[in-house]
């Protein structure tokens, strides 16, 4: 995609949505560790739906230490994978207390070390808690930016880093947000609503929908 509609699809993106915001629901920057690691293969209205009671329960890394395993796995039980996530939130925690003091760390490679937390989980963190202009590239993001020619790639992370170069600086921090919004509700993986895109003439898609 030529940089001049790259320019224009984020300027209509933004003027859409000014302030675009993760759907998952979160007060401090570990609750969204908890939220993102738990939305893996599952939706954000179901991980809604079961953390505000965790988080009651337990809003700190030491408090769901307390809470154990078997306790993370009764507020969890509706979010697929529970018991896996369940396992990796509880060494994550101990992780957290014994090397960061409880509190989520900041940087990229202290992140991925944490168990449950990979690159894409990591770029969230790092944006949506602390304000990087990171790219975190889901299946709706990597659809995208393929499908539009904004970015063209093999793998999620070729994608990422194409994104990283070709996105002007001024959209960098909200990018994820435009992208897996719009990816999410317009540019759909069987049924792309072509019809009502604001950036249809943009795109590069072939095979567009009316």
């Amino acid at each position: 995609m030529k940089p001049v509609n790259i320019q224009s699809l984020f300027e209509r993106l933004r003027a859409a949505n000014p302030a675009p915001r993760t759907e998952l629901a979160f007060g401090s920057p570990f609750e969204l560790l908890v939220a993102v690691v738990l939305s893996a293969q599952a939706t954000d209205k179901s991980v809604n739906l079961a953390t505000p009671e965790l988080f009651k329960a337990a809003g700190t890394p030491a408090a769901m230490l307390k809470l154990g395993r078997e306790g993370i796995e009764r507020h969890i039980r509706r979010i697929g994978l529970y018991r896996t996530k369940a396992k990796n939130l509880f060494a994550a925690c101990a992780q957290l207390v014994e090397q960061h003091d409880g509190e989520v760390p900041m940087t990229r490679e202290a992140l991925e070390r944490l168990p449950g937390v990979g690159r894409k989980t990591a770029n969230v963190i790092l944006n949506t808690a602390f304000g990087e202009p990171t790219i975190a590239v889901d299946t709706h993001i990597f659809r995208l930016a393929n499908r539009t020619g904004l970015a063209r790639g093999k793998d999620v992370l070729a994608v990422e880093r194409k994104l990283l170069n070709v996105v002007p600086a001024e959209f960098r921090r909200d990018a994820h947000h435009w992208l897996i919004l719009h990816g999410r509700y317009v540019c759909k993986a069987r049924q792309p609503a072509c019809g009502k895109c604001l950036i249809r003439d943009l795109c590069e898609f072939r095979h567009k929908t009316l």
